[in-house]
């Protein structure tokens, strides 16, 4: 069996996995990976709106992996609107990206609970494999973490180098032209990273575990025999 030491540091090992898989859970539910304004450039042109006057065609945009919501700001005030990627609009998107993103995050949930048994094992006990010991729990975060990142890395490339949310507002858009003004990650974004930064501590943690700690030695006091102890 481990000591106090180790497995109260393996314990929050366990723990940061746990939280690292809620926290996956809830960047795939929460739709707001992404947000940003779009400007309706066909009624500013109808107009021939000024730079005061493009304040009434700018409206919003945000979504997510399965969802999201769209105001049209074309002059007759904002107009509402929710849509879905999955089935419709994948076919318009970068579909192979789009579905790797999702299976990078769904195998880095499953990592990270690879990790979080990992961990318990080796607080229940010692393993004889090193596979199986510390090593096993940082080589699982490391594949987990590395996933995350991965997602996260082709989320970006698909804003930035497949003009995902030019893609997304102008989806059916057969009259209207709307151009993105400012976009900015948004919560569930941020969630993803904050899922990787806590596979990056875990390594911290285990590795902080396996610190040896000096064993405190109670001395023994010898027992003197006096003359006097004799006698008696």
């Amino acid at each position: 069996m481990p000591g106090c030491f180790p497995k109260t540091w393996l314990a929050a090992a366990a723990l940061l996995s746990l939280a690292s898989f809620l926290l996956l859970a809830a960047a795939l539910a929460v739709p707001r990976w992404l947000s940003a304004r779009i400007l309706c450039q066909t009624g500013a042109e109808l107009v021939n709106a000024t730079a005061p006057e493009l304040a009434k065609f700018i409206g919003d945009i945000s979504y997510g992996l399965f969802r999201g919501c769209k105001v049209r700001q074309c002059g007759l005030g904002g107009r509402r609107s929710r849509f879905t990627i999955f089935p419709h609009m994948v076919k318009q998107l970068n579909t192979g990206l789009h579905v790797m993103i999702l299976i990078f995050l769904f195998m880095a949930m499953a990592l990270a609970l690879v990790s979080m048994g990992f961990a318990i094992l080796n607080i229940i006990k010692v393993p004889y494999r090193a596979v199986n010991g510390p090593a096993g729990i940082c080589l699982w975060n490391m594949l987990a973490g590395g996933v995350v990142a991965l997602a996260i890395g082709s989320f970006m490339a698909a804003v930035k180098f497949h003009d995902l949310t030019d893609r997304i507002a102008n989806f059916q858009e057969k009259i209207f032209r709307f151009v993105v003004v400012e976009e900015q990650y948004e919560e569930s974004f941020w969630i993803c990273v904050a899922s990787a930064t806590a596979h990056a501590a875990n390594l911290l943690v285990v590795a902080i575990s396996q610190i040896p700690l000096p064993e405190i030695k109670t001395k023994v006091e010898e027992a003197t025999v006096t003359a006097e102890d004799i006698l008696y």
